[in-house]
């Protein structure tokens, strides 16, 4: 998941857009803000680099496997169109 130092970042960039004059509101206002993003994020379907990695390269050799099946299949539909079997190709 994401550090929590990247909500009080976000918090604390949120808090110094507020007007001086309500400067006493400001750590409350921070506080609520840090919560609303920590929720909004929370709610969204987010994986961890990692796990992205990971599952880029399953995809990336899955993709190898189809592309050699799909070439073993081409030298093989001469063969079944023509009646013969894998075995007896000699």
């Amino acid at each position: 998941m994401l550090d929590a130092r990247v909500f009080d970042d976000i918090s604390k960039s949120l808090g110094k857009l507020l007007p001086p004059g309500v400067s006493d509101m400001k750590e409350d206002f921070e506080r609520n803000a840090k919560s609303a993003v920590q929720s909004a994020l929370g709610n969204l379907d987010l994986v961890t680099r990692e796990e992205f990695d990971v599952q880029t390269e399953v995809l990336r050799r899955t993709r190898q496997q189809l592309k050699e099946l799909e070439a073993r299949i081409r030298e093989l539909e001469p063969q079944a169109a023509a009646g013969g079997s894998p075995d007896s190709a000699d």
